[in-house]
């Protein structure tokens, strides 16, 4: 599980104390942007993260300029939004260390082509909703039969990150009928943009886990 967005130490600690995989910072710009060294003192502020992994989130920013911020903010993962071709993945393969992923947002009818173009050459491939003028957390749902129908054409990237609108309410439905290897949250567990309810984080966990209450 990824909770993605994160502000404040508070609910990045929240988020590991349920067990989450993987804790997402935003350095593409929005409500929930941060710096890389509020990213790292964020992260650092942390007790017993473990084997959590760091991920950021990244626009159009050119490589030399991510793969600062990733060394700056102690990345393990950068996740690529926007226009990422393949000449920036391999610019990044030859000089970050960590794992690539690139974010393939759709709307309507998802093509495996599309998919099978987005997951090249990189580890993990997160598929979140297109919206227009907004990178990620806009709360809106993807049509998950569609997409599975899509996945079952195309061949499954290493990593399948489920995004888009996802919540308490409709996670365990997305995972039944898609089988992400991640889920991602961000607005479905807010507040308020960057603000985290640690109950809305708590009944989120439990529904991606099976688990009532």
């Amino acid at each position: 599980m990824k909770f993605c967005g994160l502000t404040r130490a508070a609910d990045a600690a929240r988020a590991v104390s349920l067990g989450a995989a993987y804790l997402g910072v935003i350095f593409a710009g929005g409500p929930r942007l941060r710096t890389a060294t509020e990213a790292r003192a964020l992260f650092n502020g942390i007790a017993n993260a473990g084997s959590v992994r760091r991920v950021g989130v990244f626009g159009a920013q050119p490589a030399a300029e991510i793969v600062t911020i990733a060394a700056e903010a102690g990345l393990d993962v950068v996740q690529l939004h926007g226009e990422s071709g393949p000449a920036l993945v391999d610019a990044l393969r030859a000089s970050f260390g960590g794992e690539v992923w690139r974010v393939a947002r759709v709307r309507g009818a998802t093509h495996e082509g599309a998919l099978r173009e987005a997951a090249a050459g990189v580890d993990g491939l997160v598929v979140d909703a297109l919206v227009d003028g907004q990178l990620g957390g806009t709360g809106v749902t993807l049509d998950w039969n569609a997409l599975a129908r899509a996945l079952e054409s195309a061949r499954r990237p290493p990593r399948l990150i489920l995004a888009g609108g996802l919540n308490a309410a409709n996670v365990g439905e997305a995972v039944r009928l898609v089988s992400p290897d991640v889920v991602d949250v961000s607005s479905g567990v807010e507040s308020a943009p960057g603000i985290k309810d640690h109950e809305r984080m708590r009944a989120f966990f439990s529904a991606a886990q099976g688990r009532a209450g």
